[in-house]
């Protein structure tokens, strides 16, 4: 029998019970379609954190407090920290190839301008910070080594903070209050949305003006100054842990560290981060995907039991075929044809449905969706497995039938 013959019996018998076939592909459509919707989400959303932590700055290292430990009532709190000494024993000892270091503190506090008030970051920093994270100023301009020096009072908008305080008007010139401290605004700097370390919600003023009138005691622990992070902008990614050798090596002298001891401070680049945040993406697609698996499992299973089914039905027509010269392989092949299609076309279904939920998500902006022809082809692969896997046994026993028992069936 021909190979075209054998596929017009498959969808005769499909049309035959179009109800028992619609349920018996929904497993396999549902399955499918999780399949490459999960692929492409998290194909988007390893490629959305590469880019938010890529658009940070460029080859950046960040030096942290590394311990914590459990209070009062089960809350951890800070048990390390780093400190403006830290920050100026590396700009004075590091040497390679450094393009800016910048020290980072950041304190809440209220702002006000005219009616409008709410509680935001404000940033203690130094005139390299917008260099070494990518900043870009919109308007005006950003912090200065003058400010610094002369402990100025401006400050710099992130845009979501210059918009919720003056909507569509020009903050440059204008005064804000922050924690009852008048500072002038001097610029604004560009959105960068809902990305790792957004300026977007922050506040920027000069870091010895921060230190001296506005951040107090609490920037302060054992009388030295705190600092939430050290920045490191390295000109070569090839230097990356040549340079962070040389800081960890620095800081652990600094802080009287034995070679035994565990380290108080971490030094995280940016590949770091991605592998961090890629390996917890990549977890949770697995554990997602396992979820599809065992809808296409299921699926599996419906289709054998509905082909087991079709061979009792069918049990006469097979012993008519044998009867006049049909052999046991191509009643195998007949039956096996029959549930390749059923899965195949419950495959292509939830391949076209997957997509569409991809597509919906990306379109309505709740998450970022990649669709990759390797998601594609990895849902059409598991969908033919599955309709070989389960077809087996009911065309094997289909095949094995006797005639003479066949004919006699009732």
């Amino acid at each position: 029998m021909l190979f075209s013959e054998n596929i017009k019996i498959a969808f005769r018998a499909l049309r035959a019970n179009k109800m028992r076939s619609i349920l018996t592909i929904l497993g396999i459509v549902i399955g499918v379609a999780t399949v490459v919707a999960l692929l492409s989400i998290g194909e988007g959303a390893t490629a959305s954190i590469t880019s938010q932590i890529q658009s940070g700055g460029s080859n950046l290292l960040t030096v942290s407090p590394g311990k914590m430990q459990m209070g009062m009532g089960g809350q951890s709190r800070q048990a390390s920290y780093l400190y403006y000494k830290d920050y100026q024993l590396l700009e004075r000892g590091l040497t390679g190839d450094i393009a800016a270091m910048v020290p980072v503190y950041q304190s809440n506090y209220t702002v006000k301008f005219g009616n409008e008030s709410f509680n935001t970051n404000t940033v203690g920093v130094m005139e390299d910070h917008a260099e070494v994270r990518s900043f870009i100023v919109t308007e005006g301009r950003f912090i200065t080594d003058g400010d610094n020096k002369s402990q100025a009072l401006v400050a710099v908008l992130g845009d979501t903070v210059a918009h919720d305080l003056f909507g569509t008007l020009s903050p440059i010139g204008k005064t804000i209050s922050i924690n009852g401290l008048k500072f002038e605004v001097v610029g604004v700097l560009e959105s960068k949305g809902a990305s790792l370390g957004s300026p977007d919600d922050n506040i920027f003023i000069p870091m010895e003006t921060g230190y001296n009138k506005l951040f107090g005691e609490i920037a302060l622990h054992n009388g030295k100054r705190m600092v939430n992070n050290i920045l490191v902008s390295v000109t070569d990614t090839d230097s990356m842990e040549t340079v962070s050798a040389q800081v960890e090596y620095m800081l652990r002298r600094s802080h009287e560290l034995k070679p035994s001891d565990e380290l108080d401070f971490n030094v995280m680049s940016q590949s770091d981060t991605l592998e961090t945040l890629n390996s917890v993406t990549q977890t949770l697609t697995i554990f997602l995907g396992a979820i599809a698996g065992i809808s296409l499992l299921v699926g599996g299973i419906g289709i054998m039991n509905i082909m087991l089914v079709s061979v009792t039905e069918r049990t006469k027509e097979i012993g008519l075929r044998k009867a006049v010269g049909a052999t046991k392989n191509q009643i195998l092949t007949q039956f096996l044809i029959e549930t390749v299609t059923l899965s195949l076309l419950g495959g292509i279904i939830g391949i076209l449905l997957g997509v569409a939920i991809a597509v919906t998500f990306s379109v309505t902006g709740l998450i970022s969706s990649v669709i990759t022809a390797d998601a594609i082809l990895l849902a059409f692969f598991f969908a033919l497995i599955i309709g070989i896997f389960f077809g087996l046994y009911p065309a094997f026993r289909a095949a094995t039938l006797h005639p003479m028992v066949a004919l006699r069936y009732e």
